[in-house]
């Protein structure tokens, strides 16, 4: 597989197919509700207004944690996979071909409302295959996972749609 850095560029984003190459869809870096503890001692911080700054002070580290050299991790959909990858010079770590994923989850909490976010749960064969945590809007990012699998993966777009028969 190619690394990110020797993907091509395109003009259009998703139109290039599987068999062509691997292109970028969507690239997320991670909220700072991906790190619960902290995410839930700042908001709760945040709310009060006298300990507002030190709520601030507090998550500033985390916060940069997501650009450090050694932590810098993200999360990317492409035209062929779900990714985390790892690293200034993005390299994967975790993956899940959109030909085996069948449905994908948001699960919130309060930390999740507060930060506008939610951790992304890929299930494959019923199984929680690959968990992405403090996803910002996780809802666009579902669908756009949702999305990318019915336009790329052969048939898939039958078995995601679920139709719904209405009563007579």
């Amino acid at each position: 597989m190619p690394s990110r850095t020797d993907l091509p560029h395109q003009a259009i984003t998703g139109v290039m197919p599987p068999l062509l190459g691997e292109a970028t869809i969507r690239v997320a870096w991670p909220a700072l509700s991906a790190y619960p503890a902290v995410a839930g001692l700042g908001r709760w911080l945040i709310c009060s207004i006298v300990l507002a700054p030190l709520g601030w002070v507090l998550m500033l580290p985390f916060y940069f944690f997501k650009i450090l050299p050694f932590r810098a991790r993200r999360y990317a959909l492409t035209n062929r996979r779900v990714m985390i990858q790892r690293g200034l010079k993005p390299q994967m770590t975790q993956e899940v071909v959109l030909a085996d994923i069948d449905d994908v989850r948001i699960v919130r909490d309060a930390n999740s409302i507060f930060f506008r976010s939610g951790d992304l749960e890929i299930i494959s064969k019923g199984n929680v295959k690959l968990r992405l945590p403090g996803v910002p809007e996780p809802d666009s990012f579902k669908h756009a996972i949702i999305n990318a699998c019915m336009a790329w993966v052969p048939g898939k777009a039958q078995q995601m749609l679920r139709f719904v028969p209405a009563k007579a």
